[in-house]
């Protein structure tokens, strides 16, 4: 039997370089259903869990606006957050495959493929034991899923905002930039703004600082550390107030 959760709610940000295989682009499978095993392990302690999509794997909303005067900026981030949908499609079929059940809620309607979100019925599946896949950010453009998952949080009641990432905490500089870059093994959202740390964008700082939302940002790519930070377990960067 698995080790009793730490949370009982999480929301766990998975970013589109989580869905391909490194500097590559596009959706690996084989990555998708690595993360998949990963979720399910924590799926089976009981831990309701709610996942935000990033969409930089197919398309960033931003960078693709700033190199194509063609396309409007707000149409750019449009479409980076359809990017998004196609990654929740794919985890969501992985998960399945390996029977953990799930829901995928877009914040843009397009019933043929997710339910609408809303958040009560969110809720309703968490209770009931479902994995809820949150795809197209908030709805809006300008506004980054870091974001959308600090808004999720707060909505949904998640004791803890888990942010997946390539490296394993926080530093004070860019680790590939700097090897002699410190890492934190916890924070304050005071500190980071100071700093300027590129932990998540300042709004969603801002957001998890003023309502209590401690932030943990870890490396995913290290086989069972979803787990052991649903755990408690001492992994990565907490970032939370002083």
């Amino acid at each position: 039997m698995s080790e009793k959760p730490h949370f009982h709610r999480v929301i766990l940000k998975l970013s589109g370089e989580s869905f391909c295989r490194e500097r590559e682009s596009g959706i690996s499978m084989t990555e998708v259903s690595e993360i998949s095993e990963e979720i399910k392990s924590v799926h089976e302690t009981g831990t309701q869990v709610a996942i935000v999509c990033g969409g930089g794997n197919i398309l960033r909303g931003k960078q693709f606006s700033e190199v194509s005067a063609a396309i409007h900026a707000s149409t750019a981030h449009y479409m980076g957050m359809l990017a998004t949908v196609i990654n929740a499609l794919a985890l969501q079929d992985a998960l399945e495959n390996i029977g953990v059940p799930t829901r995928v809620q877009s914040a843009i309607r397009m019933e043929g493929v997710a339910e609408p979100f809303i958040r009560r019925r969110c809720l309703r599946h968490l209770e009931k034991g479902r994995v809820v896949i949150l795809a197209a950010g908030t709805g809006s453009p300008f506004v980054t899923t870091d974001t959308a998952a600090a808004l999720r949080a707060r909505e949904l009641g998640a004791d803890i905002l888990m942010k997946a990432t390539k490296v394993d905490g926080v530093y004070s500089e860019d680790p590939e930039k700097n090897e002699h870059a410190v890492r934190y093994s916890e924070i304050t959202f005071q500190n980071v703004l100071n700093q300027n740390l590129q932990v998540m964008d300042a709004q969603a700082i801002h957001h998890c600082m003023e309502h209590n939302i401690p932030i943990l940002v870890f490396n995913f790519g290290q086989s069972g550390n979803i787990l052991r930070a649903v755990q408690g377990k001492k992994i990565g960067t907490i970032v939370e107030n002083g």
